[in-house]
């Protein structure tokens, strides 16, 4: 299985999102999208700190000093 991206799980999120706004759904449907959504976005919240971090220690590496 290939690694997920931050952008793949930002689609799916989308996706997911649509579907439940859309009204379709059963509940038991809709809890398990919602399930997979709140796992997505912790994904995507934890890959956007750690790319904060990492531009933070560039930054540091490099004397940046903007602030």
């Amino acid at each position: 299985m290939a690694k997920m991206t931050y952008e793949s799980a930002m689609k799916q999120l989308e996706e997911i999102v649509l579907k439940l706004e859309d009204g379709q759904l059963s509940l038991d449907e809709a809890i398990k999208l919602f399930e997979k959504g709140a796992k997505l976005s912790a994904f995507c919240d934890k890959a956007l700190k750690e790319a904060e971090l990492r531009i933070t220690t560039l930054d540091d590496a490099e004397g940046g000093d903007d602030e």
